[in-house]
Formats: structure tokens, sequence, C-alpha cells
């Protein structure tokens, strides 16, 4: 298997507060990771350093040849690598199509559509048609026209979706993308994702819905306090000891003792 994403042995401290200890793991072309821990055990920092948006005090993060961790965000994204947020922030003043329009600008320039270059109107017509197809897929079509910020939290998650994979992602993180979507998109976001997988790309997704987490991931990595504690199939998450103590805490051992 090809190796999309290789973390090796990255540490990052806020003050004295260690959020990330030592931390590597491996993701593979097309695989689907979830990203799972208790509130404060270092997820979001994870995802943050590994787009450009925290800077790690050691360790490495390669991506594909190509090393990422002192690189800025927007180099990131252009060496391939896309991520949603947990909490969305949308313009005012621009629609949903509009949003979706201006994350595909990375491929033709900005330049070449304010001047209507030929090649901007090619590469516009063609964005175009994707977003259409994105908004689709996402089931947003019905408020393509209307502000983006006055999307509901949900379709602001689908909406920040839509805008990662306008840049043809090799690799696309997701913070929480099913918190505040409707119960009856679930599904389709699953095949969805499922679906990009198939076509090579490699998802990392942190979420608290275990159902939606066993339902696509392949396998799940566990962050407590920092540290990788286990590493498996989402099935083998309730028999392993350190994943119980991580969620419940010394409970866990005091339920196993009294059964």
């Amino acid at each position: 298997m090809t190796i999309s994403l290789f973390v090796d042995n990255i540490s990052k401290a806020f003050g004295g507060n260690q959020v990330l200890k030592s931390v590597t793991f491996s993701l593979q072309k097309g695989e689907i990771l979830g990203l799972l821990g208790p509130n404060g055990s270092g997820k979001s920092t994870l995802l943050n350093a590994i787009s450009g948006f925290t800077a790690i005090d050691s360790g490495t993060i390669t991506a594909g040849a190509e090393r990422i961790d002192k690189m800025p965000p927007h180099r990131i994204i252009r060496a391939g690598i896309a991520r949603t947020f947990q909490l969305p922030a949308m313009p005012a003043k621009m629609t949903v199509m509009e949003v979706v329009m201006a994350a595909g600008t990375r491929h033709h320039g900005i330049w070449n559509g304010l001047f209507s270059l030929p090649s901007g109107r090619r590469a516009e017509r063609k964005d175009h048609m994707k977003a259409t197809g994105l908004l689709d897929t996402l089931l947003l079509t019905k408020v393509r026209d209307m502000p983006a910020a006055a999307l509901s939290g949900g379709q602001k998650k689908l909406l920040g979706i839509a805008c990662a994979l306008m840049g043809d992602p090799d690799i696309l993180m997701l913070d929480e993308p099913m918190a505040g979507v409707h119960p009856t998109l679930r599904q389709e976001l699953v095949a969805t994702l499922q679906t990009l997988s198939g076509n090579g790309i490699s998802l990392v997704i942190i979420e608290h819905d275990m159902h939606f987490i066993t339902s696509l991931c392949e396998r799940c990595i566990v962050l407590d306090r920092g540290h990788i504690v286990a590493s498996c199939h989402p099935d083998d998450l309730s028999k392993n000891q350190e994943v119980l103590d991580a969620y419940l805490g010394g409970a866990s051992r005091a339920l196993k003792e009294a059964v």
C-alpha cells in the first residue's frame, strides 16, 4: 500500500500543557481513518498540526515524498491536504455557490478570472460544473443562492466539505462532520465518503458518533492526553482496556472488577 501521510514522533506543548506527546502514525492511500479520544485528548491540535495551523515542537510530517511540517497552510493545501473545521465560519455577503466557486480558484489563478482570460473562463466553467455537482451530492442545491452565513450549523459543515473537495485533495481531514447534520443525510454522506476513498482519497475523521465511525472507518486511532493508546478496527475498540480507561477513567476498571 502507498503511504499518503506519515506523522513521525511529533510533540506539541502550549506553555506547560503537553498536548501531543511523540505521536506517530501513517495513513494509506484511500484509507478512512477515525481519530478518536475524549475532549482535551489532542485530536484537534493534531489536525491543526498536519494542516499547518499549529507549529509542532518536534518530529516531522510528510505527505507523499514531501515534508510539510514547516509549510504554511496555503502551501499544505497546494500539496494536496484539505480540511474542514468543527465550527466553520462563512462569509455573510457571499452566496453558497459563490463560496464554493471561490474554493476552486487555486486551479487557474484568480487573475485569469478577474481579467477574463480564455484559460480563466474555461476553468471557471469547469469549476461551476464541479461546484454544482458537489452541492447536489451534499443536498445543498436548494440553498445555493442563500447567504452562506445564513445556513444551519449542519449545512455549514456540508458546505465546508464541498469547498475542501473543490481543490481535488489527496487527503481530506474532517473535524466532526456529523455534528448538526440532519439524520436523513448521514447515510448519503457515508456513501459519498466511501466513494472518495474508492477514488484514492485518504480521509482522517474526528467524530464522536460511533455508529458513523463503525459504518465508515477501516481503522481508528485513539488519543488520550496526547498519546496514541490504540490503533485498531472500530469493532475492537470496546475490547481495549486503554480505550475504556481513556473514556471512563477508573470507572471502567471498577466496573470490570465488579462484574
